[in-house]
């Protein structure tokens, strides 16, 4: 009787495994939570431009991501019921945080425009507020720190 040998380069479990990596361009993929993710993918990881879509949230974003985390330039939008979007913020991000020159709206009809680290505004920047008042000047930990001019709005 004649035995037969075979030399698995990978076993098949590895190849399998390696079959269901999400590599390069992907149409959509949705989480069971109802959130879904358009673009492209390196090592089953978001890599490159691509929509995160949060269901739960009503957040959307849409730019680069590098392993996996928001990363390079993206907008992120809060998403309305009647399907407008609402630009939160735009600029650069690092790690899923906010991190180098960036422009945040908020609810109240507040924009700031410049520099963030961590997520929170560091470096200079501005800061209009709902009054008509501005501040323009250094940031450190999302406070008003260092060099920096309040304009209130009566002496604009």
């Amino acid at each position: 009787m004649a035995v037969r040998k075979y030399i698995f380069s990978t076993s098949p479990t590895e190849e399998k495994l390696a079959k269901s990596r999400t590599n390069g361009a992907r149409k959509c993929i949705y989480s069971v939570n109802g959130d879904s993710y358009t673009g492209e993918w390196k090592d089953n990881k978001k890599h490159g431009r691509g929509i995160q879509t949060w269901k739960k949230s009503g957040l959307v974003y849409e730019g680069y991501w590098e392993d996996g985390k928001r990363c390079g330039s993206g907008v992120l939008y809060a998403v309305d019921k009647n399907d407008q979007r609402k630009k939160i913020y735009s600029g650069l991000w690092k790690d899923n945080k906010r991190d180098g020159y960036g422009e945040n709206w908020y609810r109240c009809d507040e924009f700031y425009e410049g520099e963030w680290s961590e997520d929170k505004r560091s470096g200079w920047g501005r800061q209009y507020y709902k009054d008509g008042s501005m501040y323009e000047g250094e940031w450190l930990h999302d406070k008003r720190w260092g060099n920096g001019m309040l304009r209130l709005r009566n002496f604009l």
